[in-house]
């Protein structure tokens, strides 16, 4: 999710929790066809189109695109990574142009192809496009590609507020579509024709998709994965990254402003603090770094860099190029360096941030991380 200054991040309220994790109580939810108030959770579980192949493919080729100025971090890698992990398709990482980008919150990577060379090896198009928030959310170039693999056929999917750029496009009028709650009265009043729903993880609407804040955008992805490689791929999927659940059912009115709460932007949010050493290491687990490094950086506390012993980009386990910002014990030193990202299932690393935090620099700073991210399962 990428919030501007108009937009705000909104505090978090506990829901159904759809990491597995130790030591917290999980919330079940409720059962389908349980009457739903304003406000409760939706009942109606969403199912994504099963795949169809198309052009003699025996695997679909899912394009996941990122805007070279500004692109969310999490959005853009855990799809690229849980979708990649899955074995079930061939997943390229995608930039509108050569050369870095930047994401948002943090860090700095480079993607396998730009659309030029998208273009001109998969001159059919995508089966499917995952969309991130951007920056430029009305970028023409970006647009026109989008319509241009909507035409040929494309799923688009959209992240958190990356339906925002799909909805410029228009692809979505007349649509069902939802995106992350902080957005929802700029949604409803830019773009009427879309039917925009609340208190949903993610909508499927024909070879529209999309999903609600960062807390969807890995239930989105396995729920993806079993659209295209079945249930049984899909729960095994689930259970080695450590999710239990990734149906939609949602309460996003719980995430909203209470009582005298005041809306902080992000440039608010992300002003002064130190710099927060992350080191990366070939092989890394992109989901699990992507996690890690926002949760610090939305602590309010400091700003995540990539740390490696040079600065050449360092591969990750399905091929992204991060770019360090800065070598490793380089004067002048850090405030603050994490130790190595831990092994283990590629979701679970957001609960081990949090704790981190917690035990480095408070419970508010903590949740502070996981409200931003809407992570339901830390309490305040």
């Amino acid at each position: 999710m990428f919030l501007s200054r108009r937009d705000t991040l909104l505090p978090l309220a506990l829901g159904a929790a759809f990491l597995v994790t130790a030591g917290i109580a999980q919330a079940a939810p409720p059962a389908v066809g349980t009457p739903v108030k304003d406000g409760a959770q939706n009942a109606r579980q969403e199912t994504i189109d099963p795949y169809r192949p198309r052009f003699g493919r025996t695997r679909p080729v899912i394009a996941v695109i990122a805007a070279n100025a500004g692109t969310e971090l999490t959005d853009f890698v855990i799809p690229f990574g849980v979708l990649s992990a899955s074995g079930s398709a061939d997943v390229i990482s995608v930039s509108m142009l050569p050369g870095t980008v930047k994401m948002l919150p943090a860090l700095h990577l480079r993607t396998q192809m730009t659309v030029a060379q998208f273009n001109a090896k998969y001159a059919q198009g995508a089966d499917y496009v995952i969309v991130p928030a951007v920056r430029n959310d009305k970028d023409p170039a970006l647009l026109s590609w989008l319509k241009g693999q909507a035409r040929k056929g494309a799923s688009i999917v959209s992240i958190c507020n990356g339906a925002i750029a799909v909805a410029n496009t228009g692809l979505m009028d007349g649509h069902r579509a939802t995106a992350h709650w902080g957005s929802e009265s700029r949604r409803a009043a830019s773009y009427p024709a879309v039917r925009w729903e609340r208190n949903i993880r993610y909508v499927a609407d024909r070879k529209i998709v999309s999903s609600a804040g960062i807390s969807a955008s890995i239930p989105i992805s396995i729920a993806l994965v079993e659209a295209i490689a079945g249930h049984d791929r899909a729960t095994a999927l689930a259970r080695e990254i450590g999710v239990a659940d990734w149906g939609s059912r949602h309460d996003s009115d719980a995430f909203q402003l209470q009582g005298n709460e005041k809306p902080r932007s992000m440039a608010d949010k992300m002003e002064g603090g130190d710099s927060i050493g992350v080191p990366v290491t070939a092989g890394i687990d992109e989901v699990a770094l992507a996690l890690t490094a926002e949760a610090y950086t939305h602590t309010g506390r400091g700003q995540a860099v990539a740390i490696a012993s040079n600065l050449e980009p360092v591969r990750t386990r399905h091929g992204l190029l991060i770019i360090p910002d800065r070598i490793a014990n380089a004067a002048p030193p850090l405030a603050h360096t994490l130790p190595a990202i831990p092994d283990g299932p590629s979701a679970q690393a957001l609960d081990k941030a949090l704790a981190a935090i917690d035990a480095e620099y408070g419970r508010a700073a903590a949740y502070s991380a996981a409200r931003v991210m809407e992570y339901p399962a830390f309490a305040k």
